[in-house]
């Protein structure tokens, strides 16, 4: 934990990659020659920034008064009284547009800006990465383009018509699946036409090198307020440390001052869709390393190692892939993964809203989804923090046409 300055600047990290940005065999750069010298740019535009307290201290600006940083440690009583532990929310989706994903955005255009560039693009899955995109376009003067897949507009109406009111361009994809994946690859293949006055805005802690280490550097601020403030208001650290995962950014940020504290487990909570039985979901748990958006991690492929189409009731978390420090971290079994079914995670949205009055977004109830699943005996007495990624007021449309209240 930084405790030189009042506001956060990154530190280095035992699990930072290589100069080639693997960690382990997983990362990497797997793109074409044409954005390989965009990479190296990005690289050392980054690194120059990388722990520079002026930068920070731009971005720690917008953070406090146009996020609303830092998000609250709630404890919520109601949930506490019912499991006989104290359990923590993580309040991140009470950031300005409803999400952590603001706080990657907000970084990356000060850095875009930096660097001169005058556009901005994105993929999007749930749209809460593309309404941060589109947000801090309109703040900062920049151009925007957004890549969603066609099913994901379709199923989030209310993100696509916000990213629109704010100034951008959707593109909504059709190829594939036409979900989060292939909006991913038309953002690649847009990139690598107009890299020289566009600067990708990439939503999570995956792509090519050095995207993976950056987003988890700026996502970090997560469980660098965390850390504190559970401290203060609970005494102690806590003894886990639970976030949903579908690239894995909001997890990897909160972990990450967390990872080298013996006593402290940090959960990853995956979407495993229908269940076992089904191919479609849980990468790090029926997946196998594979090659994809520019990375090497766990994908879900079939026996020919083409990629398998992906299914959650998340538009985020419905995602072939998981980013390539999360697969390493698995490997060496420092985080402990799991996941929560379709079912689960409906279940546990509706028990969050109804115990504390928080709706929580379909991605973080994964998490949640995994509190009310655990065993109540290795809750007893025991200090959860969840971090509680996003609220659900994207989610009404889709929540409304499953659930049924009389």
């Amino acid at each position: 934990m930084n405790t030189t300055n009042t506001y956060y600047i990154p530190k280095p990290s035992p699990h930072d990659p290589d100069d080639l940005g693997h960690f382990g065999i997983y990362g990497g750069r797997y793109v074409p020659e044409t954005l390989m010298p965009v990479l190296e740019h990005l690289k050392a535009d980054y690194e120059a920034v990388r722990f520079d307290p002026e930068f920070w201290g731009q971005v720690h600006y917008y953070y406090q008064h146009y996020v609303g940083r830092p998000s609250p440690l709630y404890y919520a009583e109601n949930l506490s009284d019912e499991l006989n532990a104290r359990i923590y929310l993580k309040r991140e989706d009470l950031n300005h547009t409803g999400a952590h994903k603001i706080n990657h955005t907000v970084a990356q255009a000060i850095l875009a800006k930096r660097l001169g560039k005058k556009k901005i693009i994105a993929e999007t899955g749930a749209g809460q990465h593309g309404v941060a995109t589109a947000t801090v376009a309109a703040l900062f003067g920049l151009e925007c383009e957004i890549f969603m897949g066609a099913k994901d507009v379709a199923r989030q109406e209310l993100n696509v018509f916000r990213m629109k009111l704010l100034g951008a361009k959707v593109h909504a994809v059709e190829s594939g699946s036409r979900t989060l994946k292939d909006a991913m690859n038309d953002a690649i293949r847009h990139w690598v036409t107009h890299a020289r006055d566009t600067f990708y805005v990439i939503g999570t802690v995956a792509g090519p090198h050095p995207y993976p280490m950056m987003i988890r550097d700026i996502q970090s601020i997560i469980g660098w307020e965390a850390r504190a403030q559970i401290q203060k208001a609970a005494g102690t650290l806590p003894d886990k440390v639970i976030a949903c995962i579908g690239g894995g950014s909001n997890a990897i940020g909160i972990f990450n001052h967390f990872l080298e504290d013996e006593g402290v487990e940090c959960i990853g909570i995956e979407a495993g869709g229908l269940g076992l039985d089904s191919k479609h979901g849980a990468s790090l748990a029926k997946g196998a390393p594979g090659v994809l958006h520019g990375q090497m991690s766990y994908l879900l492929q079939d026996d020919d190692g083409q990629i398998l189409e992906a299914h959650s009731i998340s538009a985020g978390l419905d995602y072939p892939g998981i980013g390539p420090e999360h697969a390493y971290l698995k490997d060496e079994r420092i985080v402990t993964y799991d996941h929560i079914t379709d079912t689960e995670a409906l279940d546990a949205f509706v028990w969050l809203s109804q115990r504390e009055g928080i709706i929580p977004a379909f991605e973080s109830s994964h998490a949640v989804a995994y509190l009310k699943k655990m065993p109540r005996q290795a809750l007893q007495g025991k200090t959860i923090l969840i971090n509680l990624s996003g609220r659900g007021d994207k989610d009404m449309i889709q929540a409304k046409e499953m659930l049924d209240f009389e």
